[in-house]
């Protein structure tokens, strides 16, 4: 469903991504891991466009979107739940899942809808709140459920547990599973949990300073000692 080729991305002079191949199939969870800083927030943006990439292909069901525009990409069947939320605070709940549905077909608004308050309940009970009332916990729902207004066939999560409890990031995690077992959604993944990130991933690569160093199932990386030493036991 994706493909990601010899990507390469900058930011002015500096290279971010260095030559990036990863490749996500439909139906799967694939999760991205590493450090911070390591360019995984960067690769989801440069699927989405912006930054486009420098050099290398990235397709997308088939169609090369390496050039295309935001709005274009996001078109296609993809959509992202950003890294720090980014919901609209002063629009009720209810009005900023609208914004999600704009690429979407308004005649399924309804049933859209429905769809993701089966998903996230309290956000149900939520719809007339201000989204910059709502707790952490329920921003983050908010951020999923407005991504998944648009319909996407592929979903790009960026660090969704960031900042939230223990019990309120097994949460969303039981969610993420339900969201790709119960629609069938692909979903790409980064976080740096990589515990649950890795428990949950059919597949898993691993960035480390712009480059994918190891890629292979969940169970094999979490079973990794370099991934076990880097990211699940403190690091060295």
């Amino acid at each position: 469903m994706l493909v990601v080729e010899g990507v390469h991305t900058f930011y002015g002079h500096i290279e971010a991504l260095k030559g990036v191949d990863l490749e996500v199939k439909p139906g799967e969870i694939v999760t991205l891991i590493g450090a911070n800083g390591a360019g995984k927030s960067t690769l989801l943006m440069t699927v989405c466009g912006t930054p486009q990439a420098q050099s290398g292909r990235i397709v997308f069901d088939g169609q090369d979107i390496t050039r295309l525009p935001t709005h274009q990409i996001m078109r296609s069947g993809i959509a992202q739940a950003p890294e720090g939320r980014r919901i609209f605070p002063r629009m009720t709940l209810l009005e900023n899942l609208q914004m999600g549905a704009l690429a979407a077909d308004p005649a399924h608004f309804s049933e859209d809808l429905e769809r993701v308050f089966a998903f996230f309940p309290i956000l149900k009970e939520r719809q007339t709140q201000r989204g910059g009332t709502l707790s952490g916990g329920e921003q983050q729902m908010l951020t999923i459920a407005r991504s998944l207004m648009s319909r996407p066939r592929l979903l790009l999560l960026d660090e969704p547990s960031l900042g939230l409890a223990p019990m309120i990031v097994r949460q969303i995690f039981k969610i993420i599973r339900e969201i790709n077992e119960r629609t069938g959604t692909t979903i790409l993944l980064v976080e740096q949990n990589a515990y649950h990130a890795l428990r949950l991933a059919h597949r898993g690569y691993v960035m480390v300073t712009g480059a994918i160093t190891l890629t292979g199932s969940g169970a094999e990386l979490l079973a990794n000692r370099e991934v076990r030493a880097a990211y699940l036991e403190g690091g060295h």
